[in-house]
């Protein structure tokens, strides 16, 4: 008989790196053909802007949320239930609740963690009783061993479990140069709850100024995700008079593509930066088909699924040591990490990688070979579904 879990999770819209992965688990026909899964949204923002922000939409989805949870408790009745919780400030406090009602149930739980930030409030008082009640006799998943730190204040090591992120493959392996060149058609495609990663084809050639090396910052326009620190690295770059063009990519978030607009103007790098607002779907796929340099200066991250996507697209990554990224990007392999929030730094790796056409070849060539190794979808539903019949064991 199949174990029934329940997965409360997040799942697009909007999206970020956790909805993405939360759409692959609830589309996944290997973990779905493994247990009885029903799922739960436990977002209550429908788009970027709103994480954060509080309104009376997102209370009325707060109480719908608590209602559809404790209606599956009672109906459903699962041996498992699968939380993606936030880990600190309003978002902690609203899934605290939620937890408490599933512990109410005595139902066997895990945690599974794609943002971090416990170990800042662990010396709050409210927040510590919190956190010891949340993380009582509850198994986790990390995903990497460099995040364990974050919560061994309250979780042994042996109730907790490691599994990358892993996405679909979305390039074909038709390159000139570690660069995907399209010349036929295929319909390879992947679907998560109303994003469509397609790569189909109309037999068409991307092409390129080959005498500018593209970068990309391909993220939410979110401070701590460096975009402030590329556009100085970018004036450095500038004024050392190295050729390049960088395009920002980017929704509404704590800043606008407008907003990031007017600061490439004051810094007068219009000729060298171009801000194009979110992409997704085929247009993102061009944009890494276009690009030579994938950059990501983040000071707060977990395991950007950028970062894998770009070495999917066989591009060598600058990037930070934050979070799980140097379990991605190996440093000196398949691209460059540099200090957090160091703008000289990561202008002297940009200018490196931008003047050796051979060195990016062969960072994007190591980076493709460790995506298929690690990174891939088939990997990560592999490895859920062995933790989850584990957890479910003990």
């Amino acid at each position: 008989m199949q174990r029934k879990i329940l997965f409360i999770l997040h799942y697009p819209p909007p999206v970020h790196g956790s909805a993405v992965i939360g759409g692959f688990i609830k589309e996944s026909k290997v973990i779905n053909g493994t247990f009885n899964c029903r799922y739960v949204n436990l977002g209550t923002s429908a788009t970027v802007a709103e994480i954060g922000h509080k309104s009376l939409k997102k209370l009325y989805r707060y109480i719908s949320l608590i209602w559809q949870v404790k209606k599956h408790i009672i109906t459903f009745r699962p041996d498992m239930c699968y939380l993606t919780p936030t880990a600190k400030g309003p978002g902690f406090y609203k899934d605290a609740l939620i937890i408490a009602i599933i512990k109410l149930f005595r139902i066997k739980t895990v945690f599974h963690y794609h943002n971090k930030g416990v170990s800042s409030r662990q010396d709050n008082l409210i927040d510590n009783l919190l956190y010891r009640f949340v993380f009582r006799k509850t198994n986790v998943i990390l995903l990497s061993k460099l995040l364990y730190p974050d919560i061994h204040k309250y979780v042994p090591e042996s109730r907790v479990y490691y599994c990358p992120n892993g996405i679909p493959d979305l390039k074909d392996e038709n390159s000139s140069g570690g660069r995907r060149v399209e010349s036929e058609k295929s319909e390879k495609g992947y679907s998560v709850i109303g994003i469509q990663y397609s790569v189909s084809k109309n037999e068409k050639t991307v092409t390129k100024n080959q005498s500018i090396v593209e970068l990309l910052f391909l993220s939410h326009l979110i401070k701590s995700k460096g975009v402030l620190v590329l556009i100085e690295a970018c004036c450095l770059l500038r004024d050392r008079g190295i050729e390049f063009h960088c395009t920002i990519a980017g929704g509404d978030a704590e800043m606008t593509p407008n907003g990031v607009e007017e600061i490439v103007a004051g810094e007068n790098l219009e000729d060298y930066i171009s801000v194009i607002g979110p992409k997704n779907g085929e247009e993102k796929l061009e944009l890494f088909e276009r690009t030579d340099i994938f950059v990501h200066p983040s000071f707060n991250d977990c395991q950007p699924l950028g970062l894998i996507e770009a070495m999917q697209f066989s591009l060598p990554v600058v990037s930070t040591f934050e979070g799980a990224i140097p379990d991605v990007v190996d440093d000196d392999v398949t691209g460059f990490l540099v200090p957090q929030k160091d703008a000289t730094a990561l202008a002297d790796k940009l200018e490196l990688l931008i003047k050796d056409p051979g060195l990016r070849q062969k960072m994007g060539a190591a980076g493709r070979a460790k995506y298929e190794r690690e990174f891939t979808l088939e990997k990560f539903e592999k490895r859920m579904v062995e933790i989850l019949k584990e957890v479910g064991s003990t």
